[in-house]
């Protein structure tokens, strides 16, 4: 497959292919959803010094402050919403996904969230991760993006935004896209996880490795949701200078970005 302008290449030098509706929006991955927009941050096209370089969207990095402000300002200009209209919360492998009715004081201090959604047009929907899944969920009246690593797969956090986006009004078909995660290629675990998701059989377990890709579709199909995409990419193997991951790096990783907004531009 050729590698066109600004599309990641893997080391071999073949194009890192990503399926339908996922495509390549320079060095990031788009997603159109019906009603929403997705955006996968890549580590590629910001700031930072080694080892969080280059685009290290996480504040609670040993990273430079100054070096992740430029960072994140170079991603309200990719998705073209201002920063000040971004949503996000502290992240705690739970289970709460906040319901953004308004915005919040941009220099409020956080709450603690595994998740965010709105209805309200305009604005970012954002989580951080380095090996968990960002999922984006969207309708016609709302979208909602979620943080789910096993913890929160095994509470229930997918469920919880599926109901995020009801209580928002958007009785509507829900479609869903898992971003670059850790698959069940490199997802090495214990027993305890594997005891989580016993009940969804031996698909979830590859030897010693747990497939929460599967189990994160099994449950928004479980949720009700129409359609589940999944970009099939595994942020420990894929080529290592296009993903941060903490389970190859260690903790001095940096932090990509799963970012939803309303597409309104049907003028809703």
């Amino acid at each position: 497959m050729p590698v066109r302008a600004g599309q990641p290449a893997d080391a071999d030098g073949a194009a890192v292919a990503v399926p339908k509706p996922f495509e390549w929006v320079g060095e990031h991955i788009g997603c159109a959803l019906p009603g929403g927009r997705a955006l996968f941050t890549t580590r590629r096209g910001g700031v930072s010094a080694p080892p969080y370089d280059t685009l290290n969207l996480g504040v609670l990095t040993d990273d430079d402050r100054a070096a992740v402000d430029a960072n994140r300002e170079r991603l309200a200009a990719l998705i073209e919403i201002p920063r000040e209209r971004t949503v996000q919360g502290v992240q705690v492998h739970a289970t709460h996904v906040r319901r953004v009715h308004a915005l919040p004081d941009p220099q409020a201090q956080l709450d603690e969230a595994d998740g965010q959604a709105t209805a309200l047009a305009g604005v970012a929907a954002v989580v951080l991760t380095a090996d968990c899944l960002p999922v984006a969920i969207a309708g016609q009246e709302a979208v909602a993006i979620v943080h789910a690593g096993w913890r929160g797969l095994a509470a229930g956090v997918l469920a919880e935004g599926v109901r995020a986006l009801h209580e928002l009004g958007d009785e509507g078909e829900l479609h869903a896209a898992i971003g670059p995660g850790a698959g069940a290629c490199c997802y090495e675990t214990g027993p305890e996880v594997h005891a989580a998701f016993e009940s969804y059989g031996p698909r979830a377990r590859r030897g010693a490795n747990a497939d929460l890709k599967l189990v994160a579709r099994r449950q928004l199909e479980r949720a009700g949701v129409t359609a589940v995409h999944d970009v099939g990419l595994c942020t420990l193997c894929t080529e290592p200078g296009l993903f941060f991951s903490h389970r190859r790096d260690g903790s001095t990783t940096g932090r990509q970005a799963g970012v939803v907004w309303r597409d309104t531009r049907d003028g809703k």
